[in-house]
């Protein structure tokens, strides 16, 4: 999920997404770039499980995917917390190398 976010323009179309769905038709008007790569980032986006997509005839409409969101704030809160709660990690508790 990091990994997906890592990227420029996929924080744009987060920041697009974030006040509801979006058409990829509106995507690719304010970001300026082509379909093609527009369709890449958001195979990245909806692969890692943070957005989702919508067929709509021709058009894919796109939604922030709000219970992933919550499950990585949750996590990464407990990383920075120190706290072992709801991490699955097998390597909790074991000794850098």
């Amino acid at each position: 999920m990091l990994k997906a976010i890592g990227d420029e323009n996929r924080l744009l179309i987060l920041d697009m997404l974030k006040d509801g769905e979006k058409c990829a038709c509106k995507l690719l008007e304010r970001l300026g770039i082509s379909q093609p790569t527009l369709s890449h980032h958001m195979k990245i986006l909806c692969a890692s499980g943070l957005v989702s997509g919508r067929r709509e005839g021709k058009w894919v409409h796109y939604s922030i995917n709000r219970i992933q969101w919550e499950g990585l704030l949750v996590r990464l809160a407990s990383i920075a917390s120190g706290s072992e709660n709801g991490l699955s990690c097998e390597c909790i508790g074991r000794e850098a190398v």
